[in-house]
């Protein structure tokens, strides 16, 4: 693709870097088959490569419109496009450079302002999150039916056991990220990796000043708002990190692609390159050391006793987005729930996005059920017991829409070994 950058970024290294991305497109329209937004609404400037056009011709100079901002803000950011692209090209990093600019350049309307500012408040702040969902919920029964649609139901009391976190006790230690969101929508989550960590002689330890990774400001839009938490999270995480913890690990595939950013985000930032870098190259998503624990693992999970009757045992696995094309980690997940004794359900279109994307569905809510209805059938249509992903915001998406229960997978492994 022939390109021609506008003066004021042309020379910067964010101007290099989208002038490489662009000029490695070559139009082939593999990706429009991967889009989830083009192959619902077919108009190719919502498909990957109608907005690459559209951000070409942003970075060129041209007038940017409400128009273009619109069809950013459908796209997903699930980037199956670059899973399907056959040139390697890196939408990923384009879109967050357009939205970047869109968002500089084109005003929004008010009532559109006020709510990315209150997602960027309120979403990435734990406390804020549990606070407001419990109004909320006091309230749902006064709230319209599509707001009580998308708003979560907190888990009501959980056994002890649910909640109980190993003490640390292992030479080898990782850090484990509580979440933003996560402990009040499925707290169970983190203390059944702790156990299934330990059970593996890895202790996890949490640093209770790490926060939001901030994949919810970078999605939409916010770079400084961006660069500043993921510095927030190198400082309080640093200690910990340099005392000797092999991984910092998160439970959420998103936030495990966020963590492995921080690198990028602040490599020309002289007072904290060398520590983002370092984090980076530590940040792990619990399927990838599963995975790289495998050996030390899978004789475990083969080894309890049969589950009691009742118990779950035909399962659907949803792979996250950010599991499969982002961080590349699709299929660790599924041998494991295998060799603990589950049977996997058939799931047809397995690489489509469920519709979640971190805020997309509170922002595009008709575009997001649609596609939720869509992955409900197929992860349904095996009739499983129970859908297990490895992402809290497909978790909490999934749930929304079925009476099948709807869990982490590390939740279903942790059930197994607790019967051996």
């Amino acid at each position: 693709m022939k390109t021609a950058l506008a003066a004021p970024i042309r020379d910067t290294p964010a101007g290099q870097e989208a002038e490489a991305i662009l000029r490695s497109c070559v139009h082939c329209g593999f990706c429009l088959p991967a889009c989830p937004t083009y192959q619902l609404l077919g108009d190719e400037l919502d498909s990957p490569r109608g907005r690459i056009y559209q951000m070409k011709q942003l970075l060129e100079g041209a007038a940017v419109s409400a128009s273009t901002q619109l069809h950013l803000d459908r796209c997903l950011g699930c980037r199956a496009c670059e899973s399907a692209c056959p040139s390697g090209v890196k939408y990923g990093r384009l879109l967050d450079l357009g939205r970047q600019l869109t968002e500089e350049r084109v005003p929004r309307r008010p009532l559109d302002a006020a709510r990315r500012y209150l997602l960027r408040r309120i979403v990435p702040d734990a406390g804020r999150a549990r606070g407001l969902l419990r109004l909320a919920g006091s309230l749902r029964a006064l709230l319209p039916r599509a707001l009580r649609a998308q708003l979560p139901v907190l888990p009501g009391r959980l056994p002890r056991a649910a909640l109980q976190w190993p003490a640390p006790r292992h030479a080898r230690r990782v850090v484990l990220l509580a979440g933003c969101v996560q402990p009040a929508l499925a707290p169970q989550i983190n203390p059944a990796a702790a156990r299934v960590l330990d059970r593996l002689g890895i202790s996890a330890v949490v640093v209770r000043e790490a926060a939001c990774c901030g994949a919810v400001s970078h999605h939409l839009g916010a770079g400084e708002e961006t660069r500043e938490r993921a510095r927030r999270n190198v400082d309080a995480l640093w200690r910990t990190v340099e005392s000797g913890a092999e991984a910092v690990l998160t439970t959420s595939s998103a936030c495990s692609a966020m963590l492995g950013d921080y690198g990028r985000l602040l490599a020309d930032d002289p007072a904290y390159a060398q520590r983002a870098a370092r984090i980076a190259a530590l940040a792990c998503d619990l399927s990838q050391l599963l995975a790289a624990e495998r050996t030390a693992l899978l004789p475990l999970l083969r080894g309890p006793r049969a589950a009691p009757a009742g118990a779950p045992v035909r399962v659907a696995f949803q792979a996250p987005c950010s599991l499969q094309h982002y961080l590349r980690a699709g299929g660790l997940i599924e041998p494991l729930l295998l060799a603990a004794g589950y049977t996997l359900t058939p799931v047809g279109d397995g690489q489509r996005c469920c519709g979640s994307a971190g805020t997309y569905s509170i922002l595009q809510p008709q575009l997001s059920q649609r596609l939720q209805q869509a992955k409900l059938q197929a992860l349904l249509a095996g009739s499983p017991e129970v859908i297990a992903t490895a992402n809290i915001g497909c978790l909490h998406h999934l749930r929304a829409g079925t009476q099948v229960p709807v869990k982490h997978f590390v939740e279903l492994l942790d059930a197994r070994l607790a019967l051996g």
